[in-house]
């Protein structure tokens, strides 16, 4: 699959959201970024507003670190949208905040390991990632377990770092975070999510009268 450009230039990040503290994407509190685009169309993704390769938040990598170390975060979370296709301006951020504190890094991405290896914006990236967590997501094979979304998703151990945390078993989390009036959920979702979310939404709005 050939990636596509990020509409903006590649010395900023097109970001789609932003989440300053979580501890639904990793072990410890983190910051957790997702970025606008996408190559792939994985049926049942729990993001299409973010698949489209548009303008949303530009954010330089200086600013994006600054806002990340003002907050106590040990880690940090890359997600998306596909973070490998603006892979320069997110290791330039990594850089940027590893220069001041020492932070883990996960990286979630649709593409394989073994095919980014061949792009040097990617290895750039790849360089400051302690787990890649790569491949697309499968519905069918979504086990409910781990910080993944289905079960052929592989975790590259890229540094020793992280091996203790056991994310590829531990239950699943997720948390409600408001921004600019809006509310988004963060995590990966319980296999049965969808059903019980739906079914809390329907009961809520019986009880709502005009």
């Amino acid at each position: 699959m050939t990636p596509s450009p990020s509409p903006l230039s590649p010395a900023l990040l097109n970001l789609a959201a932003f989440c300053p503290q979580t501890s639904a994407l990793g072990p410890g509190v983190r910051a957790a970024l997702w970025v606008q685009g996408c190559p792939f169309r994985c049926q049942g993704c729990l993001a299409p507003d973010w698949l489209p390769f548009q303008p949303a938040h530009p954010v330089s990598p200086a600013d994006l670190a600054e806002t990340i170390l003002a907050s106590p975060v040990t880690g940090l979370t890359l997600s998306g949208g596909e973070p490998m296709l603006q892979a320069s301006a997110l290791a330039e951020l990594v850089t940027l905040v590893r220069s001041r504190r020492d932070v883990d890094v996960i990286c979630f991405t649709g593409f394989l390991y073994q095919d980014l290896l061949s792009r040097p914006d990617a290895r750039l990236l790849l360089a400051q990632v302690d787990l890649l967590i790569d491949g697309p997501y499968i519905p069918e094979l979504n086990d409910g377990l781990g910080l993944r979304g289905s079960s052929n998703q592989v975790f590259h151990y890229l540094t020793p770092r992280l091996r203790g945390f056991y994310l590829a078993s531990l239950p699943r989390k997720l948390e409600v975070f408001l921004s600019d009036g809006q509310a988004f959920l963060v995590g990966i979702p319980p296999k049965t999510f969808g059903h019980a979310f739906n079914r809390a939404l329907s009961q809520a709005r019986s009880y709502v009268r005009p």
